[in-house]
């Protein structure tokens, strides 16, 4: 089975009282666009992420809000802001780095919340049965192309929420020489 992939840019998912802080009480999120998972969107909002050396100044805000702050990055985006990020799945946070994010009204500190996400693979439950994966199963993806390579350690995330798409950082894509011409890969089970 093929899949397309996707690039992940740096990105922050919000709570709505760390959105109330940042940029006023009663804002909300405007949709900028939609993104292939259901009812996902990147915002108009923008922040700036702060770490002890760097800032990296614009970062958008995928809605809608969550029940915890996170800043995914890119390893090279987490070097620029001097963080020390765990490779983690989406929402597993504790433990994980801290910084800043500020906002046109204010900051906040995160004693955690700062990840490089793990390559992964979103699948309705009719796609992983086709591709003969599970829920959490690890798997590799082949690309082909002028930098062909094999994603090892990709996460399988099975819902009914979802829609198929695999999503790697731009550390990732760039490496893969991914392009909208060439995104896609071959799910290849693991011994």
């Amino acid at each position: 089975m093929r899949v397309t992939i996707e690039g992940s840019g740096r990105h922050i998912h919000i709570t709505k009282e760390h959105l109330a802080a940042l940029c006023g009480a009663d804002y909300a999120l405007e949709v900028k666009k939609m993104l292939s998972q259901p009812g996902e969107f990147a915002s108009n909002t923008k922040l700036d992420v702060i770490g002890p050396k760097g800032t990296i100044k614009g970062v958008s805000i995928l809605g809608p809000c969550r029940a915890a702050t996170q800043v995914e990055l890119s390893l090279t985006d987490a070097k620029v802001l001097g963080l020390i990020c765990p490779v983690r799945e989406s929402g597993d946070v504790k433990g994980s780095a801290g910084c800043t994010i500020v906002g046109p009204l204010g900051s906040i500190a995160l004693t955690e919340g700062a990840i490089i996400a793990k390559r992964h693979v979103h699948f309705t439950p009719e796609d992983a049965e086709t591709a003969g994966v599970q829920d959490k199963e690890i798997i590799e993806v082949r690309v082909e192309g002028p930098r062909a390579l094999i994603f090892d350690e990709v996460v399988c995330r099975v819902s009914p929420r979802y829609a198929t798409y695999m999503h790697v950082d731009y550390d990732e894509w760039n490496a893969a020489a991914l392009s909208p011409d060439n995104c896609a890969g071959e799910i290849v089970k693991k011994p």
